[in-house]
């Protein structure tokens, strides 16, 4: 296909950064809450926030609404940031997207994460000049696997769906990508058990991005 654009989820597709969230979240609940296993959140990689918290929630043994235990996650969730984006790029991010770049490609970010979160990253990781968007779902009244992210990025960007390569790795992501109308891409990733059934095409890591669009 002639591709125009392609858009990029930011965790678990440019960044390895699930498995850094997961970590440091489970150690926190597990000073408390001990019989929560790590298996038990892998769940929640790809989630949207709400979901999240509503699992976590159950998991804990507390009743949904608990305002002090959201306190707790918020609490969490704040000390689970990432410092330095630079130590969970992975190692072909940056090759790769200035090779589309210098293809012609229009490039654009759509994450789930902060506004702020998604230009750090860009920032700390010399990406700067790259995107041509960079949209958060947390600006948004609805997140994935709602489309709305993807067909904004695709107003701002000026190109149809069709134009579009869709690079995802969660179920949910993939879903968006798929109801906006574009081919998707899944990055695989053996640690988690994401249902990626919905991919047009899967691929091992991002250089397999510039044999799609060849």
């Amino acid at each position: 296909m002639n591709y125009r654009a392609v858009l990029f989820d930011m965790d678990g597709v440019l960044i390895d950064s699930e498995s850094w969230y997961l970590e440091r979240i489970y150690e926190q609940l597990a000073e408390k809450y001990p019989w929560i296993k790590r298996e038990d959140l892998f769940p929640t990689v790809g989630m949207s926030g709400p979901e999240e918290i509503q699992l976590i929630t159950r998991l804990a043994g507390k009743q949904p609404g608990d305002k002090i235990f959201q306190k707790e996650l918020d609490d969490i969730h704040a000390n689970s940031a990432i410092a330095d984006y630079k130590k969970v790029l992975y190692p072909e991010t940056r090759e790769v997207l200035s090779a589309l770049y210098n293809k012609g490609f229009r490039l654009a970010v759509a994450s789930s994460s902060s506004d702020a979160d998604i230009r750090r990253m860009i920032h700390q990781c010399g990406l700067e000049g790259l995107f041509s968007s960079v949209i958060s779902g947390m600006d948004l009244p609805v997140s994935k696997p709602d489309p709305d992210i993807y067909l904004r990025t695709m107003k701002v960007l000026d190109v149809c769906p069709q134009d579009c390569l869709v690079v995802e790795d969660s179920a949910y992501g993939i879903e968006a990508g798929k109801r906006a109308g574009a081919m998707v891409a899944a990055r695989k990733d053996s640690r988690f058990s994401f249902d990626q059934s919905k991919a047009d095409f899967h691929i091992s890591d991002l250089t397999g991005v510039l044999r799609l669009v060849e």
